[in-house]
């Protein structure tokens, strides 16, 4: 029997019972990228780029220039006072191209053809005006696509992640190993650039697959076998790290399922998430919660999916979602559990020659301890069944609702049933008030 939680038709506190399906694509598509508050562009394995309005499904346009699969994809807006703050798209793909786009017009803006390597990521440092591409080497970038500067070949399997730090700096995951990189810009008038090598991190024992910044003075790795380390952003030390997500001993509320024998993939960090007081990790199929400020997992579903969890998001009203490679897509909401009185705790050393006092103490300490902290679970809260392949990832549009991209090749718009209904009915009633002011002026 599946160890899966389940919940039943009777959905009260999901709200997305009706669907959009969105159809274009020809292949996987793995990546939804926000452009406004009503757009958003998909793209994926067959090279094309879409833009949709997520209102109403409708498809604005459609990018055809690169000739394979697109690896990543980033948005970014021009300064250019002078034509309205251009929106606009970068990607780039498996034919070693970054592609520039305009979401105003559709159209082609600029073309980079002089990578030596599949471009692996992209990001935009709006602050210092400049965009990163990371592959095989990292290289800075100007908003009308001059090669500012870049750093020697780092190694074939390249640059998988990067992560904006404070001061000009960048963490980049390059297999187990995080370098820290600094972008110095010349006093001079000249766009002169530099990007330096300044400390390399090496606490991971697996490639690095997932970085998140939680604030300006941390951010987080995650490692294919589980390790979750949280970094100072500003000089670089490990502040904090879990490890134990397998470890049924840490959540002894759990039943053990996850054993690191069984296959990496069980334990591996895909993708993390975080606001000012948690971070959120998707753990092989699995969801935990990590307090930043008690430096420990308060909440956990070892098995939230039936398959690897890939995207996670925190949503207001502390809730989550989580989309997996099973096709489902689950909303999650962190409650807080109802407190039982502590039970003395066995004290190793001292309670076994029976040391009364220091065995007092220390379930008195112990006492005081489960008394103090709050003890959170995640509730299934919604189970959104429409895809028939793995669900890549999603983006929430709040009052809008859900976006959702998948390996069917399908992108699915996820509306509140109640809210549409509203928005149609006051629509219908306008309509028949202007046909009868019509009416009543003829």
């Amino acid at each position: 029997k599946s160890s899966v939680q389940t919940i039943g038709e009777e959905q009260i506190q999901n709200p997305y019972t009706e669907l959009l399906v969105l159809k274009g694509h020809q292949d996987i598509v793995r990546f939804l990228v926000q452009i406004d508050d009503c757009r958003f562009a998909s793209a994926g394995d067959d090279g094309i780029v879409f833009l949709w309005d997520a209102r109403t499904g409708e498809k604005l346009f459609e990018f055809h220039g690169h000739t394979h699969k697109i690896t990543a994809i980033a948005p970014f807006s021009s300064p250019d006072a002078s034509e309205e703050k251009k929106c606009l798209i970068l990607t780039a793909s498996a034919d070693r191209t970054v592609i520039v786009w305009n979401c105003s017009s559709g159209r082609q803006v600029q073309k980079v053809s002089c990578f030596h390597s599949t471009v692996k990521c992209l990001t935009v440092l709006q602050r210092l005006d400049v965009w990163l591409s990371g592959g095989s080497d990292l290289c800075v970038w100007n908003r009308k696509l001059d090669l500012l500067c870049k750093t020697s070949h780092l190694t074939d399997a390249g640059i998988s992640a990067l992560v904006e730090l404070p001061k000009n700096c960048v963490a980049a995951a390059v297999g187990k190993e995080l370098i820290i990189f600094r972008l110095i810009h010349s006093n001079d008038e000249s766009e002169g650039w530099n990007v330096l090598e300044v400390k390399r991190l090496v606490d991971h024992q697996d490639n690095i697959l997932s970085l998140v910044s939680v604030n300006d003075l941390t951010f987080v790795s995650g490692s294919h076998v589980g390790e979750l380390i949280f970094w100072d952003a500003l000089d670089w030390t490990k502040q904090a790290s879990e490890c134990n997500f397998w470890d049924s001993s840490v959540h002894p509320d759990v039943q053990p399922e996850i054993k690191l024998s069984q296959s990496p993939n069980e334990t591996s960090i895909q993708h993390l998430t975080s606001d000012e007081e948690c971070v959120f990790a998707a753990v092989g199929k699995g969801i935990y919660v990590y307090n930043l400020q008690m430096k420990r997992v308060i909440a956990c579903q070892r098995t939230a999916h039936e398959s690897s969890v890939l995207h996670i998001e925190k949503i207001p009203n502390r809730q989550l979602i989580s989309c997996s490679e099973d096709g489902s897509v689950r909303i999650w909401e962190l409650r807080e559990k109802q407190q039982l009185p502590a039970e003395p705790v066995p004290t190793g050393f001292f309670n076994m020659w029976g040391f009364g006092r220091a065995n007092k103490q220390a379930n008195q300490a112990a006492k005081k301890m489960q008394e103090n902290t709050p003890m959170y679970f995640l509730e299934l809260v919604g189970d959104l069944i429409g895809h028939s392949s793995a669900v890549q990832m999603f983006l929430y549009f709040g009052e809008l609702g859900l976006a959702t991209c998948s390996a069917d090749h399908l992108i699915i718009l996820w509306k509140d049933g109640e809210r549409e209904s509203r928005l149609r009915s006051l629509t219908l009633f306008q309509k028949l008030a202007q046909n009868s002011d019509l009416q009543l002026e003829l």
